[in-house]
């Protein structure tokens, strides 16, 4: 049994397929990188180990935890100090609103007092009560429904920041139905979007604690042991070039192309990102292969900075801010990561600028000191920071995040139709149901029963 790919998504399901056959089978993880984790890892800023990838997983989720957990990591698991972000428009920092639903506001008085939209703005949101209905029978962009509903600032200055920070993506392009699944379900439902966004708001539970959770080390500590617990072999360094069937399963083709090395596998679980995937499936899926070369993916890079106390002329209080495109800064949002998790303070202010989005690349094609000049520059200008770090790290995501465009559901569902003819053959990742830790874990478990499931006899 072989999985491709050792990000988190193929050690999660190296892990799920040694609890659902034990020692039945061997399972034999591939990694083409020099290491393993994909997008979850952590290294030393300051001499404190700060995330360079994600940096914290959803608590409402259970997959995160439950994993931690399960491998041994259960301690170490904490809760962040605040969850409380601002929003950088209109030339200060500004909070958000409470009541909001991925920045679509449900409360017109708590969004008056953010002061994130102008009066004119802020004119416009009530108007969706009166308008007519906006039919979503399909799937459509995010900006095109809410803008719609109610006008260009929500989007511009509330709903684009919160996307661009979780997928690096324009509203514009993104899916309604991907990225916001709670809010596309009520728009084929409610006239109203601002009726919708309120009974979402009270719909959720009031004592369902904090949002986030991470790891005291890090949540790049995560892979290692899920890698550990898994009781696989891990193999880095070894890029799959083919994927062909078998009479009997599986051949891959490994190796420099003048030496191959050929591995034979009962079942595999492809869990490299689009591209790659696309690249793999392309001779026995060509329809699933298809499909995930439209896959879009964005890049950025973090750029991780150490300060002393005292070069801020205030500490700061929230947890981060984010930056709508409309600002034209570089930096698209900041996580003050010692206010967020306390336990790395440390007498020292640590935080992350991520910078890049769809259409930016020309940012990420400078040198990693001019992108720490502009991230010094970004804290000098917005909060008033004296002097230059004590230390820094940039760490760059070249086509690390795929896009949830418009049609990304139905276009996932093509995949899997493709791939389900294929016996003993599954995929998992980010490119499919969520591009957070406990979606990515999710999709490792479907595989893993998918293959399980195979090599019991109940599949093709």
């Amino acid at each position: 049994m072989v999985v491709i790919g050792a990000g988190i998504s193929g050690l999660a399901a190296a892990w799920y397929l040694r609890q659902g056959a034990g020692d039945r089978i061997q399972v034999t993880v591939l990694e083409g990188s020099p290491r393993i984790g994909g997008k979850l890892y952590a290294s030393e800023v300051a001499g404190v180990s700060v995330d360079a990838g994600a940096e914290a997983m959803l608590a409402r989720r259970p997959e995160g935890k439950e994993l931690a957990r399960a491998v041994g990591l259960g301690d170490d698991l904490v809760l962040p100090g605040t969850t409380r972000s601002a929003v950088y428009t209109r030339g200060t920092l500004r909070y958000l609103p409470k009541g909001q639903v991925m920045g679509v506001p449900s409360d017109l008085t708590e969004l008056a007092k953010s002061g994130i939209v102008s009066p004119g703005g802020l004119v416009r949101v009530p108007l969706d009560q009166i308008l007519p209905a906006t039919l979503v029978r399909t799937d459509v962009s995010v900006a095109a429904y809410i803008r719609a509903r109610m006008g260009a600032e929500v989007v511009d200055r509330l709903v684009e920041p919160l996307l661009g920070g979780v997928y690096a993506g324009r509203a514009d392009m993104l899916s309604l139905e991907a990225t916001m699944p709670r809010v596309a379900a009520v728009a084929r439902s409610e006239r109203s979007l601002l009726t919708a966004a309120r009974q979402l708001v009270e719909e959720a539970p009031k004592d369902a604690g904090p949002v986030f959770t991470s790891l005291r080390n890090g949540v790049g500590t995560l892979p290692e042991a899920v890698a550990k617990a898994s009781e696989a072999e891990v193999r880095t360094g070894v890029t799959v070039r083919e994927l062909h069937r078998t009479e009997t399963g599986w051949r891959l083709v490994t190796g420099p192309v003048p030496r191959p090395e050929i591995i034979e596998a009962d079942a595999v679980i492809v869990a490299t990102p689009g591209p790659a995937a696309a690249r793999l499936l392309k001779a026995e899926a060509p329809k699933a292969s298809s499909e995930l070369a439209r896959i879009q993916y964005a890049s950025m890079a973090v750029v991780t900075l150490a300060y002393p106390v005292d070069a801020f002329p205030e500490p700061p209080a929230s947890s981060g801010y984010l930056v709508p495109p409309v600002e034209r800064r570089p930096v698209k949002a900041v996580t003050f990561s010692s206010v967020k998790w306390p336990h790395l303070a440390k007498d020292l202010v640590l935080l992350r600028c991520s910078i890049g989005r769809v259409g930016e690349e020309h940012l990420l094609q400078r040198e990693d000191t001019e992108l720490v000049s502009l991230a010094t520059a970004e804290m000098a200008d917005v909060m008033g920071v004296r002097g230059l770090p004590l230390d820094s790290r940039v760490t760059r995501w070249g086509g690390g995040l795929p896009q949830y465009n418009v049609g990304h559901l139905d276009r996932v569902a093509r995949v899997r139709a493709a791939v389900a003819v294929q016996p003993g053959l599954a995929v998992c990742g980010a490119a499919y149901d969520g591009i957070g830790i406990p979606a990515c874990i999710g999709t490792a478990r479907t595989a893993a029963a998918r293959i399980l499931d195979h090599l019991a006899g109940g599949g093709e």
